[in-house]
């Protein structure tokens, strides 16, 4: 029997009162983030930067993922408290695609968090 650990941070869409006390926030919009937990902010872009083949030279990191790029960073550093989730509150399907299309595209963001599964994690 072989047995797999992945120490990915899980992210899972939710509304803030579904946010437990070790949850950080990724949050879409442009509101102030709450200073009680870890938060990191995003808006989409109104117009898509690059040029059509969004070649990795030229491409820039989503606003999605340089957000949760500061909340890796946070918690590595210790500037923001531990974390064991990371609950994404979206207001619009491109701001929940853009979450779900980092979590899976982006080398850095695949490498430290991961979609959550569907049942809920023991603690």
């Amino acid at each position: 029997m072989t047995l797999f650990l992945d120490a990915r941070i899980p992210v899972r869409f939710g509304a803030l009162s579904e946010a437990g006390p070790d949850s950080a926030l990724l949050i879409e919009g442009e509101d102030a983030l709450p200073a009680s937990r870890a938060a990191a902010g995003f808006t989409m872009p109104v117009v898509a930067t690059g040029h059509p083949a969004g070649c990795a030279c030229c491409a820039p990191r989503t606003p999605v993922c340089q957000a949760l790029s500061r909340l890796f960073l946070a918690r590595a550093r210790g500037d923001a408290a531990f974390f064991r989730d990371v609950v994404a509150i979206t207001v619009t399907a491109a701001g929940q695609e853009a979450v779900l299309r980092a979590l899976i595209d982006d080398p850095l963001v695949s490498a430290w968090f991961r979609l959550a599964d569907a049942r809920p994690e023991s603690r």
